[in-house]
């Protein structure tokens, strides 16, 4: 069985950067991101099995009621995401080492269901108010939609402890090295 890496942040600490960079950086790894299902319409180009896997609303409650998902959350009212168990041991069974990009009670789902041979990894901002200025920065949320990721961002941060590691993204090349050289030792270790 192969590796599993699960990383969990708080909306605008760098995450999406950091795994782009570690998949790119280690190919050696034969690290392999893990696809979302979820039960909302595909937005602009998305492709079915390429960003999501998308599914209706009732394929999805039953997914949850097979026991198809490592991990699920209903975040609006029939708006589901969540990672189909098949698609993790599919993936496991041909020797990938899964990548995860998931919340924090999602993470510590998987890390449950996998315990040695996960690593959970959890990305740090180093304030929350340059969380603030990184959100704002980005100018594609509203001051109430940023408040409310504020707010996430301190229950996600105060979770931090329950993970293998907690990486401070003060600056973006220091967090990968310490993310790469994280992964590879674990990797080489399973």
């Amino acid at each position: 069985m192969s590796s599993l890496i699960i990383f969990a942040a708080p909306s605008g600490t760098g995450k999406s950067t950091v795994i782009k960079r570690l998949m790119r950086l280690a190919p050696e790894l034969n690290l392999s991101f893990s696809i979302s299902a979820t039960s909302r319409k595909p937005r602009g180009d998305e492709r079915h099995g390429v960003e999501y896997y998308f599914l209706s609303p009732a394929d999805f409650r039953a997914g949850i009621e097979h026991d198809a998902f490592l991990e699920y959350e209903e975040v609006y009212t029939d708006t589901y995401y969540g990672t189909l168990r098949e698609e993790v041991d599919r993936r496991l069974s041909q020797g990938q080492t899964v990548v995860f990009d998931v919340d924090v009670v999602g993470a510590m789902n998987i890390k449950e269901q996998y315990a040695d041979k996960a690593l959970s990894i959890f990305l740090m901002p180093p304030s929350i108010e340059t969380l603030r200025q990184r959100l704002t920065s980005r100018a594609t949320d509203s001051p109430k939609v940023i408040e409310e990721r504020l707010a996430k961002a301190e229950y996600e941060m105060s979770r931090s402890g329950e993970f293998d590691l907690v990486v401070v993204n003060d600056d973006l090349d220091a967090c990968t090295e310490r993310v790469l050289q994280a992964v590879c030792s674990f990797v080489q270790r399973n």
